[in-house]
């Protein structure tokens, strides 16, 4: 039997990678919900060679109540999978209310709107290990306590409540993934992994200057999306929801993305000075490739971010595919392509 599926945020990078292992599982009809823009942008979709076409778009907004319960009814959806959000930290201390409706508040939306039409529908909400932020316990699992340090973080947080709260109180199938930082050539350009192999990827072309990054020592768990939506869809398939943490189980600084991208394509980064005048050279060439920049610092940073997805792996059978390695290499590779610099 065919489920129905409505994937919010299908034109971002998780939505796209979702869709595509989807219609690979088969057996899914997937209704993708898209907010109202002047130009409709379905370039990661068409990057893994899907065409938008095949898909029923619907367009949809986390910020309208009815519109969701309008969509749930018309369609009926077994599943829903909501990656729609405000997602760039950074973004979110500049615009803090509209990240908390859209964060927050547009999931209470969505778990309200299927209390009052089908509690039977599956709920995946999209949580973050933006939420543990000022980090408590090391590694970070189910147990860690939560200590945001964005507004981001403190939407998210919300979201995540709602959602348990929901599950314990009125019998919700609701789902919380935990995700630590999943990354892929789909990545927007204003992340910094992406920003790190795009930026590399020109001045190997010989366009623009150093790239611009803030603090090089921030720690992050870095995996690939591809691997991260299957655990989506499988947290769904079990008879009882729950919450998981999944991350890759390793922490790499900013730096040694930098050093990683950096020697895929032949430099060796140097780095020189200290504090906001620090640099990565090539040693070969003498060329300054990463400059630090303290407008990208953040008010309050996050440090170090390291998951412990014991439980996923047990639970669920989950494991990865990917290694950092893969990702950095997988990345500039896609990076050069674009730019048309790979010697």
């Amino acid at each position: 039997m065919t489920k129905k599926v409505f994937i919010t945020g299908i034109t971002g990078q998780d939505g796209a990678y979702l869709t595509k292992y989807l219609l690979d599982l088969g057996g899914y009809e997937i209704i993708g919900l898209v907010r109202r823009s002047s130009v409709n942008n379905f370039s990661r979709l068409r990057q893994l060679g899907i065409d938008h076409n095949s898909i029923k778009m619907e367009t949809f907004d986390l910020c309208e109540p009815l519109n969701i319960q309008r969509l749930i009814q018309k369609h009926k959806p077994q599943e829903i999978y909501n990656l729609a959000a405000q997602s760039f930290v950074g973004s979110s201390f500049e615009i803090p209310l509209y990240t908390m409706d859209v964060d927050a508040n547009g999931v209470y939306r969505i778990v309200d709107a299927i209390v009052n039409t089908d509690l039977s529908i599956k709920l995946y909400q999209a949580s973050t290990s933006e939420m543990f932020g000022k980090v408590q316990t090391i590694p970070q699992d189910e147990n860690t306590p939560f200590y945001p340090r964005s507004p981001y973080g403190v939407a998210k947080l919300a979201a995540f409540w709602y959602v348990k709260n929901f599950r314990e109180s009125v019998g919700l199938f609701g789902c919380n993934g935990i995700l630590f930082n999943h990354e892929s050539p789909l990545r927007g350009e204003e992340f910094v992994t992406r920003k790190i192999t795009l930026g590399l990827a020109n001045l190997h072309a010989g366009v623009g200057g150093p790239v611009q990054l803030g603090n090089l020592n921030s720690s992050r768990d870095w995996g690939h999306a591809a691997d991260y939506v299957r655990v989506m869809h499988t947290m769904l398939q079990q008879d009882t929801p729950d919450d998981y943490v999944v991350s890759s189980e390793k922490t790499h600084t900013i730096r040694e993305f930098c050093e990683k991208a950096a020697a895929y394509i032949g430099y060796k980064l140097e780095w020189q000075g200290e504090g906001v005048n620090e640099r990565g050279v090539d040693i070969k060439s003498g060329k300054i490739l990463i400059e630090v920049n303290e407008r990208f610092f953040r008010p309050a940073e996050v440090d170090l971010l390291l998951g412990s997805s014991k439980k996923a792996r047990e639970t669920l059978g989950w494991e990865l595919k990917y290694t950092f390695d893969d990702l950095v290499h997988e990345m500039m590779e896609s990076d050069l392509r674009l730019i048309g610099g790979k010697n």
